[in-house]
């Protein structure tokens, strides 16, 4: 027997059946269910979108890599086409029979500036340091001359050294003065 007394809400209560439940919920486990369902679905489309990241993080890494190995591989592609230049006009050198010392120096005189040309547009730059304070990390010492120019300075540029964008290629092969007789180095 259930009794319709009503409550707060004015809603039956089944005094009857201790285990009915009010008529306005519904059974949990359906909601439970639903929120499992849900919370699947959500953790798949999270998944595939890790995969996804992944795959495009993996992707851009390998690009990366052949990108690396391409600009490795032809860095030096524009000199070595201004050095063409260059060897043309020596292979014409070497060709040309009759040659006179005027028309080889002046030959050779168009290759230099062929060259300093191509040195130029790759910023490879020469380092003369006639004068200058000798500097270890720009010049190699091989000799010290007696000199009246001040210690430690170069007198003598035996080979010109080259840098490119300001990291030595070569150091300059120079002579630095011992100084003035009596002067200590410094």
């Amino acid at each position: 027997m259930t009794s319709q007394d009503p409550n707060a809400e004015g809603l039956p209560i089944e005094a009857d059946n201790p285990r009915a439940e009010p008529a306005s919920h519904q059974d949990p486990a359906t909601d439970i269910e639903a929120l499992l369902h849900k919370a699947e679905d959500e953790a798949a489309q999270l998944k595939d979108a890790w995969m996804r990241a992944l795959a495009d993080a993996e992707n851009t890494r390998r690009q990366s890599q052949a990108d690396l190995a391409r600009a490795t591989k032809f860095a030096i592609e524009k000199f070595a086409t201004d050095l063409l230049p260059v060897k043309d006009a020596l292979e014409v050198a070497l060709a040309t029979e009759n040659v006179t010392a005027e028309t080889l120096k002046s030959g050779a005189e168009l290759t230099l500036k062929n060259l300093q040309s191509a040195f130029s547009r790759a910023n490879v730059q020469e380092i003369d340091p006639t004068g200058q304070k000798f500097d270890p990390h720009r010049h190699q010492a091989v000799q010290m001359v007696p000199s009246d120019a001040p210690a430690n300075t170069v007198v003598t540029v035996y080979q010109k050294g080259y840098v490119l964008n300001d990291r030595v290629l070569r150091p300059a092969m120079v002579a630095v003065s011992q100084g003035a007789p009596g002067e200590k180095p410094r």
